[in-house]
């Protein structure tokens, strides 16, 4: 259960697609395990760090930009968006959907 100040922002395909687009990218973090990639492949230009490695990788990221958290279905990328707010990341959202709605796109 998330404490009442943090709200998890879920944005669609079309929507990250659009903000990729635009001057300001987000880092797509991408905190599927790495045999996912193998089979759906990525977002291109995103950020791979699994989910369980994510507490210790802190540093790697972007406090000054906005992150979208994404995985397969967008269920592991909505708890990692909630970790990282909770951990003082301010624009952090997660993809609905994840790589599924991404491919659907295409």
């Amino acid at each position: 259960m998330l404490p009442d100040e943090i709200e998890v922002k879920e944005i669609t395909a079309k929507q990250l697609k659009e903000l990729l687009a635009s001057p300001t990218p987000p880092l797509v973090l991408d905190v599927r395990e790495p045999r996912e990639l193998i089979v759906d492949g990525l977002i291109e230009g995103s950020t791979h760090i699994p989910m369980m490695q994510i507490p210790n990788r802190l540093e790697e990221l972007p406090k000054d930009r906005m992150i979208v958290a994404q995985c397969a279905h967008g269920n592991r990328s909505y708890d990692v968006a909630a970790y990282l707010l909770m951990n003082g990341f301010k624009e952090v959202a997660s993809l609905e959907g994840g790589i599924v709605a991404w491919k659907s796109l295409k």
